[in-house]
Formats: C-alpha cells, sequence, structure tokens
C-alpha cells in the first residue's frame, strides 16, 4: 500500500492486527491502567505508529468499548491511502470507524501546521458529537513524551510564559469532548518497537521529514543531540512541564480572586493598588476570559497606561488583540471594533 511502511520481513508470514493482539501481550511501559475513560471513547486515528499503537492497545485492553476517528486532511497525494490504511486496519480490529474529511488549507499568513491543528481538532468534536448517538464523549490522542519534549521546546523558543511551558495536559475539555493523552510518559520509539514486534504495518505521512518546518527540526535535529547530552531529558522535562502546569494553575486561582476583588470589568483604582506582576497576571486571566490573546508588548504599553492614569482626564485607549482596551470612567473594557 502505498504510504504503507510494512515492519515484517518480506519471507515472514503476515500477521492479522487480530493475531498479534492476540499474541503479543502489551508492554509494560505502554500500560493503560492509569487511563480511565468514561466508555465507549474514541481514539483519533491517523494511521502512523502512534496512533496505531494506541488504537491496538485500547482495542485490547477494552474490547468492544473502542471508535476511531480519521481525519481525512486532503493536503497531499498519500492522503487517500492513509484512508485506506485506517478502514483496513479497523476492520480487522472491529473497530468502527469515521473518516472524515476537512479543508485544512491555511491562509495567508497563517501556520499551516496550526490551521491542520485546528481543522482537526473541530473536526473530531463535530464527528464524536454527530455519531454513536451521542455516546461517545471521550477521545484518545497518541501524542507521547517526544512530542511533549518538542511542544516545551517550541513554547521556549518562542518565548512563551508558564501555559506554553506547561505544554500539553494529559486530560482536559476541549469543544465540548474530555480529551485523553495517555502516553506522554512513553518514548515514540517504544511504540514503533512494539508495533515492529507485532508485525503491523503503518503509515509513514512524508511531511514528517520535512525541516521546513519548525517542529520537525527539533525531532530530527535536536532531539538527537539531546539524547546524547542528557539522556533522561523526557522524563525531566515532562517533569518541568507539570511543574510550570501547577504554577500556572495557582496563578490562574490567584487572578480569579482579586479580579473578583477589582470588578468586571476591573476598576482601575484597584489594579493600581496590585504590584506589576500580579496586576499582569490579573490583565492577563480578564482578556482571556474575553477570548482575546494579548501579547507581552500590548500588556506592557497597557500597564504603563494604568500607571499614568492619575487623573479624570487622562484616556486609555491600546490596540490588544482584534480589538481595543479603553478606559469608561473609573474602569477598563475591551471592545471588539
Amino acid at each position: 500500500m502505498s504510504g504503507c511502511k510494512a515492519m515484517a520481513d518480506s519471507s515472514t508470514p503476515k500477521t492479522t492486527a487480530v493475531d498479534a493482539m492476540r499474541q503479543v501481550a502489551l508492554p509494560a511501559d505502554l500500560c493503560l491502567d492509569h487511563f480511565q475513560p468514561q466508555q465507549p471513547f474514541a481514539v483519533a486515528l491517523s494511521g502512523g505508529a502512534d496512533s496505531t499503537a494506541l488504537l491496538l492497545a485500547c482495542a485490547q485492553q477494552w474490547p468492544g468499548q473502542v471508535r476511531a476517528v480519521h481525519i481525512h486532511h486532503g493536503l497531499q497525494s498519500a492522503a487517500d491511502s492513509f484512508a485506506r490504511h485506517c478502514e483496513q486496519l479497523c476492520a480487522g480490529l472491529e473497530v468502527p470507524l469515521v473518516v472524515h474529511a476537512v479543508n485544512a488549507k491555511h491562509a495567508a499568513g497563517e501556520s499551516p501546521e496550526d490551521a491542520a491543528r485546528q481543522a482537526r481538532y473541530a473536526a473530531l468534536a463535530q464527528v464524536l458529537q454527530s455519531h454513536w448517538g451521542g455516546l461517545v464523549q471521550d477521545l484518545a490522542l497518541a501524542q507521547h513524551a517526544d512530542d511533549q519534549v518538542e511542544t516545551v521546546l517550541l513554547a521556549l523558543s518562542r518565548g512563551a510564559g508558564l501555559p506554553g511551558m506547561s505544554a500539553m495536559p494529559e486530560r482536559l475539555a476541549r469543544h465540548g469532548l474530555v480529551i485523553h493523552r495517555p502516553w506522554l510518559q512513553v518514548p515514540g520509539s517504544a511504540l514503533r518497537a512494539w508495533l515492529t514486534q507485532m508485525q503491523v504495518p503503518w503509515v509513514e505521512d512524508p511531511s514528517n521529514a520535512d525541516t521546513h518546518f519548525t517542529r520537525n527540526k527539533i525531532r530530527h535535529q535536536l532531539l538527537p543531540v539531546l539524547q546524547q547530552a542528557f539522556p533522561a531529558f523526557r522524563q525531566t522535562f515532562a517533569r518541568s512541564a507539570r511543574h510550570a502546569a501547577q504554577a500556572q494553575t495557582l496563578l490562574r486561582e490567584l487572578a480569579e480572586q482579586d479580579l473578583q476583588q477589582a470588578g468586571h470589568p476591573p476598576v482601575i483604582a484597584q489594579l493600581q493598588s496590585l504590584s506589576q506582576a500580579r496586576q499582569a497576571n490579573l490583565l492577563r486571566h480578564w482578556l482571556t476570559q474575553r477570548g482575546v490573546q494579548v501579547s507581552t508588548r500590548q500588556l506592557d504599553a497597557l500597564q504603563l497606561q494604568i500607571q499614568a492614569c492619575t487623573t479624570r482626564g487622562h484616556q486609555i485607549d491600546i490596540k490588544v488583540g482584534e480589538g481595543f482596551v479603553r478606559r469608561s470612567g473609573a474602569v477598563l473594557d475591551w471592545y471588539n471594533l
């Protein structure tokens, strides 16, 4: 099959996915005992090694309770073969599959990776909400320890704060779904080794080798260097991400308390009574609640104006996100124009 990578020697009798599951138990390092989804649940299946391994493991542990969703991006000629591979795999496992086509082309100035990711998440939510009688609300993703490291490094390269450094959570609610990532502690090599042992094929996305994409550049050029210098980097990066997530939770709780004191929208005098760090934390939280992403430059400019606001006639009018933060009497408010 075009786009498929068969890991068995050609002289070895082919093993079906079902036979392989019965013959080879799930290794201890891939254990899913900590993963407790509401059943039935779905697995996002690209056909690559990671999602193929996750589907096999879930079908082995929860027979009859697993569904699969394949998002057909249509961005490359091999996309049809990816879908066919997923159909054959799910047929062999007797796992219900939905193949859903999306338009993942990016707009001018938009990251192709971000556009594809946003289209994928929206499509996954749409499929789960419209199929299987609304019974499926939990979705498992096959992102693993290498993906987590890449996410942390991308966040650091962009100067991200704690939310970015927190990387991907093991569990979160999004688009009306409960999303699980049960293998964030597992290196990708362990998943491929298990599939190789079972002689189960997977598809290789040609774009994964394109180092024009920053994530691929990290994967192919930086991770091997980290492996040589810091062999335990996957575990230590994951631990740092968890620490960042815990710290961000505390900051969010503090921001909520401060916002209740400052009011909705916040009173300028109340903002001025806070330290600069605490004020910035509150402002980010308030704007995020409004669906506004504020840059560091915009936040710095806004805080300077708040500090300078000592007379009734002082006006505040700062571009933030797609709108403006403006003074309205004693309070600040955000206006989408």
